[in-house]
């Protein structure tokens, strides 16, 4: 178990090392510290909100299916029915996270506040 939380510090330092270095990477001299530190902190807050989302849909996966197949295994006459909902109910969780991931990459490459500038 420790070692599992060792890993998951070490990945997010990684993450939080790899935004916030992106813009001295890719920018020229007339980069600005403000830009920077913008840059850094939107990606990050971008990765945890990611990352909440895909937990969430997730989980709710998980419990759908669980729900699916004790459904199944009670009334076997209804499968074809309850994978038909499923399959539905799926389709709706996993398009929240690719919501999330389009509103992520709209805030990260588009700059609706102006503040990059």
């Amino acid at each position: 178990m420790n070692n599992l939380l060792l890993l998951r510090g070490f990945l997010l330092l990684a993450v939080f090392a790899a935004f916030v270095s992106v813009p001295y990477a890719f920018a020229g001299e007339e980069a600005v510290a403000a830009s920077r530190l913008y840059v850094g902190i939107i990606g990050l807050g971008l990765v945890f909100g990611m990352g909440i989302a895909a937990a969430g849909v997730g989980i709710g996966m998980g419990i759908a299916t669980k729900g699916a197949a004790e459904g199944t295994a009670r009334n076997p006459g209804a499968s074809s029915k309850v994978m038909v909902t499923q399959i539905i109910g799926l389709a709706l969780m996993e398009s929240v996270a690719i919501f999330t991931l389009l509103v992520a990459l709209i805030i990260l490459f588009v700059d609706p506040l102006g503040f990059a500038s």
